[in-house]
């Protein structure tokens, strides 16, 4: 049985310190009609983030309201896994894992873990209750140092199980997860069908994803395939995603040197996710302020965790997938699935017909790739619908 140990958030002054240096030093570059964002991240606005970081930005208070929650850290197989773990309060609450995707980290579920875990007292019923558990994805965070190579989703699915069965201890569990949550979520789904009361993801996945000789192609070559309206669609949500996507699948180490080093770069790199992927309409503080965005960055940062984020998609490609089994279908528990209009809404899902046991279906006219930050009222009520009556059975 793996110990698990209590975990406290702290930074030292000297990382701080040298953090500060290195912003202040920054050498910018040239930035020539791009005020639109059309050639990527725009040089005033992340020079204005930068002066707040330097100036305004108080590290010291969010460390106080991620240290609200109580963390731990346990060792399964050599990974060290950090998960926050928020006790529930209720007529019967179930285990719930929340599994967080790139580029983010488990405080992309802070809005969501209290009411989740005591309905009461956020206007909600007490039977919807759940024990929240919220692990950093190995090499994450403070899922950190990972120092074995291979670790990717599938892989990760099996921590997650050990995690739940095993060191805490629940016979059966509930699963949840976005952007690669969404992906080791289904795998839970596929392997451990018979320990779970269901799931619920924000986004579907063909079984096998990041497979074959051009993992970055999400759709498969099938755009000739698709109406126009939805191709146009779909194109526009490649050339969202395909950079970051082939880079991290064939050069992560390479494009690490430069965020590891410069806070600035890091910065920059997960700043343009988190604009063109959410539903803010090209206005990023509609949906995080700057303090919200400059503590995902700090995540990353003090945690020197960069590097082998990105190598998680790599090692997707370079481990592929094996299935279970052969039974139909492939994801067997009764699954949620929540669609947010500025992410996978609309779109024509086979992965649906195909892949899920589908029990219950919503598209919602808000909200974009991090849905726990965007939507979280939306959320934590699909969330809800999802395991309302299926937490009794088994």
């Amino acid at each position: 049985m793996a110990s698990v140990e209590r975990f406290l958030v702290s930074v030292d002054e000297a990382t701080l310190n040298d953090l500060h240096d290195r912003l202040i030093r920054t050498r910018w570059p040239h930035d020539i009609a791009n005020d639109d964002w059309r050639y990527g991240t725009n040089l005033a606005y992340i020079k204005e983030l930068v002066e707040y970081w330097i100036n305004h930005y108080d590290w010291t208070y969010w460390e106080a309201q991620i240290n609200k929650f109580a963390h731990f850290k346990t060792h399964i197989d050599g990974v060290p896994i950090h998960f926050i773990r928020e006790p529930g309060k209720g007529d019967n609450p179930i285990p719930l894992v929340l599994s967080h995707g790139w580029p983010w980290t488990f405080w992309d579920y802070s809005k969501i873990i209290g009411p989740l875990a005591d309905p009461a007292s956020f206007g909600g019923d007490p039977a919807d209750a759940f024990e929240v558990i919220v692990p950093s994805l190995p090499g994450f965070g403070f899922s950190t140092p990972l120092t074995q190579a291979g670790m990717n989703y599938w892989r990760t699915a099996d921590l997650w199980h050990t995690l739940m069965k095993d060191v805490l201890g629940f016979e059966r569990f509930a699963a949840q997860g976005g952007d690669w949550g969404s992906i080791l979520t289904a795998q839970l789904s596929h392997k451990y069908a018979a320990s779970l009361y269901g799931i619920h993801v924000t986004g579907v996945v063909p079984t096998g994803v990041f497979g074959g000789e051009r993992p970055w192609d999400l759709f498969g070559g099938q755009l000739d395939k698709l109406a126009d309206d939805e191709r146009k669609r779909v194109v526009e949500i490649e050339q969202r995603i395909a950079s970051h996507l082939t880079v991290h699948i064939l050069d992560p180490q390479t494009l690490a040197y430069g965020p590891h080093d410069s806070p600035v770069a890091l910065l920059a790199w997960l700043l343009e996710r988190r604009r063109a992927w959410s539903d803010c309409g090209g206005d990023v503080e509609s949906r995080f302020s700057k303090d919200d965005l400059l503590t995902t960055v700090m995540l990353y940062w003090v945690t020197e965790s960069f590097v082998t984020s990105a190598r998680y998609y790599s090692e997707a490609w370079r481990n592929p997938w094996q299935p279970s089994h052969n039974r139909v279908p492939p994801f067997e528990a009764p699954a949620g699935i929540s669609l947010f209009a500025g992410d996978q809404a609309g779109l024509i899902h086979p992965s649906l017909s195909e892949n899920y046991n589908v029990h219950f279906y919503r598209e919602r006219p808000a909200g974009g790739h991090f849905a726990p930050f965007e939507e979280p009222d939306a959320l934590i009520e699909d969330i809800r619908a999802t395991f309302r009556d299926l937490r009794g059975q088994g």
